[in-house]
């Protein structure tokens, strides 16, 4: 469904501040694989999601879905195929338009458009069906201006808009990171259920250990630009929080002993 193939993404080449964000990364998912990605600041999780995206252009190494090279196209092409959540929820939606509006922006990135109304009747029955599972009353609010919703509300609703059309990939930017914990568990909840119930190819960057344990059937983690411990399957299901921080320290002491061997 997803293949990253040996993808290089170096920035401020050549200057003091040169950084490798990717270092000829190869990862693939199959259909439906649940991937979430763990890893400390700078280890380049973003910039793989940008990349998949298309808002980064990689130096080098191609980015396929379906088979289908994503090198050339456009950002806003791929939104064809992608669905995004953002860490911040005032990024998924337009405030100053309803909650059926924004729904039917979303709708459209996957349907022919026509001159016909971008909300019809039939279009509203549907868009209420798909709110009722946020379980947030939303179906009931269709004409309230999205400006107008509280931080978690916005953000079930940029998950509902980003998952509903069915994408072929799924990106998830620490999209509970900036909420309360009760609407961050509300919305890792929601998460769950609609990636289980479109069986949506998903990834997930996290800080947050327990929910990269908990959720999802496979895990990466990044450091310096590279995939360094991978688990999945019984693996993946008997992880902790406590045996992934081993894992992450005994990886950061051979990386010193490394540096360190290289200065020798």
């Amino acid at each position: 469904m997803l293949q990253l193939n040996q993808i290089y993404k170096v920035f401020n080449e050549g200057s003091v501040d040169e950084k490798i964000a990717l270092n000829s990364l190869n990862l693939s998912l199959n259909e439906g694989d649940f991937v979430t990605v763990i890893g400390s600041n700078g280890a380049g999780k973003s910039t793989l999601l940008n990349v998949i995206a298309g808002r980064i252009t990689p130096d080098d190494g191609d980015v396929l879905i379906k088979e289908k090279s994503m090198i050339d196209v456009q950002e806003y092409k791929r939104s064809r195929y992608i669905g995004r959540v953002f860490q911040d929820p005032m990024a998924g939606t337009s405030p100053t338009l309803t909650i059926e509006e924004n729904l039917a922006i979303a709708y459209s990135r996957v349907h022919k458009r026509t001159l016909k109304p971008g909300v019809t009747s039939k279009r509203r029955l549907y868009f209420k069906e798909q709110l009722e599972m946020l379980g947030l009353g939303l179906e009931n609010r269709l004409s309230a201006k999205v400006g107008l919703l509280s931080g978690g509300e916005r953000q079930a609703l940029s998950l509902l808009m980003a998952t509903f059309t069915k994408p072929d990939i799924l990106l998830l930017d620490e999209h509970t990171a900036a909420l309360d914990p009760s609407r961050a568990e509300l919305i890792t909840n929601l998460t769950k259920k609609l990636v289980e119930k479109g069986n949506l190819t998903t990834l997930m960057i996290t800080h947050n250990m327990q929910q990269a344990v908990d959720l999802g059937n496979r895990l990466i983690m990044m450091d310096s630009g590279n995939i360094v411990f991978q688990a999945e399957g019984k693996q993946k299901e008997g992880l902790t929080v406590s045996s992934l921080l081993e894992e992450f320290s005994k990886i950061k002491s051979d990386s010193s002993l490394s540096d360190k061997a290289l200065l020798i």
